[in-house]
């Protein structure tokens, strides 16, 4: 059971990570004020109230008597323990369980709210039962087992992760065993070395590992939110050493982890430090051009850059590569119920007064935004079960969080107010207005079907706002898996199209399934780019950066 949720446990970290939105913040007053709607509805609307009490005593009648057919939804992993299907005390506590969350939906669903006020009122009724799940009990019979198996232990060991998660993770529980990594031991291992530093970003360029190398190469741009050994993560999903691999001469950004004195870093200091970025690495390649590769956060910095490219003219970036980037902002997710003006205002105040936004204050908001996956399995795993946190690198990378400088993030929150990517000239950085009809390089766009971080009918609509030739890929995974997604996966799974219809949904229906990992498909895309292949450099950088400390580099290590 130990192994099985382990494994359950690795499986929603890979799907759930930390993303943009958080940046948008959500506050307490906003949940505590829905949550006091809730409650005032029930007053309101006194006999719409007791017809539902009514109703849920009739499935309560028929719980004891063991006639009620309700069960969990068949991907609930919470409830697998044979316990809850075959006790007859278990099947009755949860089935009363399922008929109080159901019937308290069915009550907010069918009351006079607004639309929005409903759906407001469902997250708050969802925090509230998933808190008070039976699962989250100590009657929970897989710890029930576990106390008798290890005779107590489990519920001494438990009470001492709790201990130290509230002194030392803000009360919240551990998602991962942070000792049992070390960047640059055994992750981020890949061979390469600094060739370049500014105050924003260090550059990296990785030894080439075969005979030939395409002339142009590759920079790859990691969000500012996470640490940039995602693309490096381990040698067997090291998207790094893939491009290595396949003659890629690969260069990769890590951002510094900026505190307070960085405060005033915006969107254009992210772009002028990566215009100098590109200008080493076709120095140091004798490229005239780059290819680029940008993620979510990162993929709107390459996004911007290639905008402010094409205002001054200059052709300096081949072909872009987008994963899992969203750039028309329109929010659709859950924390969308809750911005209006003054949050996002009160969000921006916040980090203004801090200098920073922290990259742990954003982790908890995003864990509340689905505390399923995030908060309540690990407080079953570590408390009542009493294991130790999960040895997982993505859990490691996804923790390992960093700072997002105030005017940064104040960019960030004008860009989910105003949208201003979808319309030409209404973002200006380094000077210029953008407009992405006039980014005519060809564009690689991934998207993941399960990702509800950057949603892929958002991705797709984004894809559709530039001016070059466009090719859209839909991979079947979540946020994470997106991206780290290496040939040899059975089960993955990709969709290819060559046209680009108006609507997602028509591009989908005529779409093409392949089997494996994207990345192949990816690779030839960007070999087709890449130019002709010519011996590869013996040594790193070059006379004028020369190459320095070796691969991760320093800025990955400051806290």
């Amino acid at each position: 059971m130990s192994n099985k949720l382990n494994d359950d446990l690795k499986f929603q970290a890979s799907e759930n990570t930390l993303g943009l939105n958080p940046v948008v913040g959500l506050r307490r007053k906003d949940l505590l004020g829905s949550a006091r709607m809730v409650l005032s509805q029930a007053i309101r609307q006194p006999i719409h109230s007791a017809r539902h009490v009514a109703h849920f005593g009739i499935e309560l009648k028929n719980v004891l008597l063991g006639k009620s057919e309700l069960q969990p939804q068949s991907d609930d992993r919470r409830f697998l323990d044979p316990a809850w299907s075959q006790n007859p005390l278990y099947k009755r506590y949860l089935q009363t369980y399922l008929a109080w969350r159901k019937e308290l939906h069915a009550w907010i669903d069918d009351s006079n709210l607004s639309p929005k006020d409903v759906a407001r009122g469902h997250f708050v009724i969802n925090l509230m039962t998933e808190a008070m799940a039976p699962t989250n009990t100590a009657a929970n019979p897989a710890a029930v087992k576990r106390f008798f198996e290890t005779g107590g232990k489990s519920l001494l060991d438990g009470l001492s992760h709790l201990a130290k998660d509230l002194v030392h993770n803000g009360g919240m529980p551990s998602q991962v065993n942070m000792g049992a990594f070390e960047v640059g031991k055994s992750l981020g291992v890949t061979e390469g070395a600094v060739v370049f530093r500014n105050d924003v970003l260090e550059l990296i360029q990785y030894r080439p590992i075969t005979e030939q190398v395409h002339e142009r190469p590759l920079l790859v741009v990691p969000p500012q939110i996470n640490k940039f050994y995602v693309f490096d993560l381990s040698p067997d999903k090291s998207l790094a050493r893939f491009c290595l691999r396949n003659n890629v001469q690969t260069f990769i950004v890590s951002w510094r982890n900026p505190t307070k004195e960085q405060r005033e870093w915006g969107l254009s200091t992210y772009i002028e430090a990566l215009k100098e970025a590109v200008d080493v690495v076709t120095a140091i390649t004798g490229s005239k051009d780059v290819n680029m590769l940008g993620a979510c956060s990162g993929g709107i910095t390459c996004t911007a850059l290639l905008g402010h490219y094409a205002a001054i003219g200059e052709k300096k970036v081949n072909a872009l590569t987008l994963l899992v980037s969203v750039l028309d902002t329109t929010l659709d997710s859950d924390v969308a119920l809750f911005v209006d003006e003054q949050t996002l205002e009160a969000a921006k105040r916040h980090s203004y007064q801090a200098g920073v936004l922290e990259g742990r204050d954003m982790a908890k908001v995003f864990a509340w935004m689905r505390p399923n996956d995030l908060i309540w399995n690990y407080w079953v795993n570590n408390y009542l079960l009493g294991n130790e946190p999960p040895v997982f690198d993505i859990l490691f990378w996804n923790n390992d969080t960093t700072r997002l400088p105030a005017a940064f993030h104040g960019d960030l929150i004008e860009m989910f107010k105003n949208n201003p990517l979808i319309r030409p000239d209404a973002l200006e950085v380094c000077g210029t207005p953008i407009d992405l009809k006039q980014v005519t390089a060809d564009i690689f766009s991934l998207a993941g079907t399960n990702d509800h971080i950057t949603p892929w009918k958002s991705c797709y609509k984004s894809a559709q706002l530039f001016g070059g030739k466009v090719e859209f890929v839909l991979s079947s995974s979540g946020h994470i898996q997106s991206i780290l997604n290496p040939p040899g996966n059975p089960k993955a799974r990709y969709m290819t199209s060559t046209d680009m219809p108006a609507k997602a949904e028509e591009w989908m229906e005529n779409s093409t399934k392949h089997t494996d990992s994207w990345w192949l498909h990816w690779q030839a895309w960007q070999a087709e780019r890449s130019g002709k292949l010519k011996k590869s450099p013996a040594n790193l950088g070059n006379k004028t950066y020369p190459a320095g400390e070796a691969s991760p580099g320093t800025y990955v290590h400051e806290r």
